[in-house]
């Protein structure tokens, strides 16, 4: 195989878009569910955690963790080799330092998943990040840092909606039926996720400004800060329905992504089919 042959990457991206999808695939259905019965939307660590119960909750742990895995590496890989031909100026070396602090958060998922197949814990994912978080709240300037860190997080979030609002996913999807027609549901499903993050990242600016580590929290407080508002619950059923357009967004990353140093640019993508489809009909 040739040193500059990156193939190889190909069924290691699959793989983690596909364990990513499996994971908002579980938040939402199982968020859906309890609201259906008058229970709580779920974060991530709950839904992970429910699985144990169902009969083939073991196997899709597993999935997902590989998943996780794969996620993490793909992110490295592509951030060390420049896959996706982000560049090597300002813009592009921040966006591939992104993708390296991406991959240890998905690392962290799939310790999460690990936890749940091997051991009897898997609890308290809430109260460990509140511990973390008044740690550092200890520190000179905690406060600001937990701050900042939510900043940052709301600043991720509008990113995600920004991508569905000027369409920039689409250069990096392959054109054919599917994505074509579907790609509403794919500009919805980033936008309800970027919804989800943006409120995440308000929760750490309150709990900075609180002083309150168990002010923040991941999906699930963003989901329970939600409920509590006018409309709650029908406000959390949207989103969740959302999330189960970024679950098939990362499947349909995980089967038509294209990784331009792979395939040298061969490939057309969505965003030059619907270019060159508008020009045509001009």
């Amino acid at each position: 195989m040739a040193r500059d042959d990156f193939s190889w990457a190909i069924p290691v991206m699959r793989a983690g878009y596909a364990g990513r999808g499996l994971v908002y695939l579980c938040v939402a259905g199982f968020s859906l569910y309890a609201i259906w019965y008058g229970g709580q939307a779920s974060g991530t660590s709950s839904a992970l955690s429910q699985l144990e119960s169902t009969a083939w909750g073991s196997v899709v742990l597993f999935l997902i963790f590989l998943g996780m895995v794969a996620f993490a590496v793909w992110r490295g890989v592509n951030a060390v080799f420049d896959l996706e031909d982000r560049g090597t100026d300002g813009k592009g070396l921040v966006a591939r330092a992104a993708l390296i602090v991406s991959g240890f958060i998905h690392l962290g998922l799939a310790a999460l998943a690990f936890t749940l197949l091997f051991t009897d814990g898997g609890e308290g994912g809430g109260s460990s990040l509140a511990a973390w978080l008044s740690a550092i709240m200890q520190w000179p300037g905690g406060r600001w840092l937990v701050a900042l860190g939510g900043f940052v997080i709301v600043g991720v979030g509008i990113y995600y909606a920004y991508r569905a609002w000027r369409e920039k996913y689409r250069h990096r999807l392959q054109a054919n039926h599917f994505t074509e027609h579907w790609d509403w549901l794919l500009k919805a499903g980033l936008v309800a996720k970027g919804l989800v993050v943006v409120i995440v990242g308000m929760l750490f600016v309150y709990a900075a400004w609180r002083a309150d580590p168990n002010a923040a929290g991941g999906t699930g407080d963003a989901f329970a800060w939600l409920t509590g508002q006018p409309y709650g619950q029908v406000l959390v059923a949207a989103i969740c329905l959302g999330l189960l357009g970024y679950a098939l967004f990362c499947f349909v990353n995980a089967a038509f992504r294209d990784i331009p140093k792979v395939s040298g640019g061969a490939i057309e993508t969505l965003e030059a089919k619907l270019a060159s489809t508008v020009r045509q009909a001009l």
